[in-house]
């Protein structure tokens, strides 16, 4: 069952007297529980795909549909609070909050959602622990490696259990082994937890760990591929 659609999807930026069209008549479906790339060159759109997917941008024109909720026709607030109950997000530069230690950068969507401290930190906890690095539960994000960071900002995005995860390029900043240890656990949670991960990234290393790539070019999906076997 496809839990998000997009149809003739368009995106233009207007500067001055340049028109840029960003996405030109996009139409895509995203199964439930599958792991979806998006891939191209810098400048495709790829990125522009997964903010007005995920509600951060709005599209110029077309249909988004999220778990039957069509988010082209919510207000701001309404998009806010239903991507907060419903998504996770990863960044390549983590946009963790450095004064916070990890398990309080984990816990903080559960706080924002309403979640007793207690609830929210022993939820935390079990997050940490599921990413194998319960053993830095009060160290800031300055303390810790790349690796770990992302690990960290992964357990923000999934502890209060999200239908989507978006990833904004997620292993940009890591290096090869930290970039496979990384998908390894996204696969991993995945197959556990059945969310559905749609990741943008230019890394065909990285698409070869995902159920099906969309290719994208000048602001238009070329291709849809399934790759061959998952690197183990």
């Amino acid at each position: 069952m496809a839990i998000v659609f997009a149809k003739k999807l368009c995106k233009v930026y207007n500067s001055g007297e340049v028109k840029v069209e960003a996405l030109k008549d996009i139409d895509l479906e995203i199964e439930e529980g599958e792991i979806l790339a998006i891939i191209g060159p810098s400048g495709c759109g790829k990125s522009t795909l997964l903010n007005c997917l995920s509600g951060i941008d709005d599209p110029t024109s077309g249909e988004v549909i999220v778990s039957g909720k069509p988010l082209h026709k919510m207000d701001d607030n309404l998009k806010t609070r239903f991507r907060a109950a419903n998504m996770g997000f990863v960044f390549q530069f983590y946009n963790l909050i450095p004064v916070l230690t990890a398990v309080e950068n984990i816990e903080l969507p559960l706080l924002t959602l309403g979640y007793s401290l207690k609830e929210a930190r022993e939820r935390a906890l079990e997050m940490l622990e599921k990413l194998r690095i319960h053993g830095r539960d009060n160290y800031l994000p300055s303390q810790l490696s790349g690796g770990e960071r992302q690990r960290v900002a992964i357990g923000r995005a999934l502890v209060h259990r999200p239908k989507i995860v978006w990833a904004d390029e997620p292993t940009g900043a890591l290096d090869t082994e930290s970039s496979e240890e990384l998908m390894k656990l996204i696969v991993e949670l995945n197959e556990k937890y059945n969310q559905t991960f749609v990741i943008v990234t230019h890394d065909e290393r990285v698409a070869a760990y995902t159920n099906r790539i969309v290719r994208m070019d000048s602001g238009r999906i070329l291709s849809m591929e399934t790759p061959g076997a998952r690197f183990k």
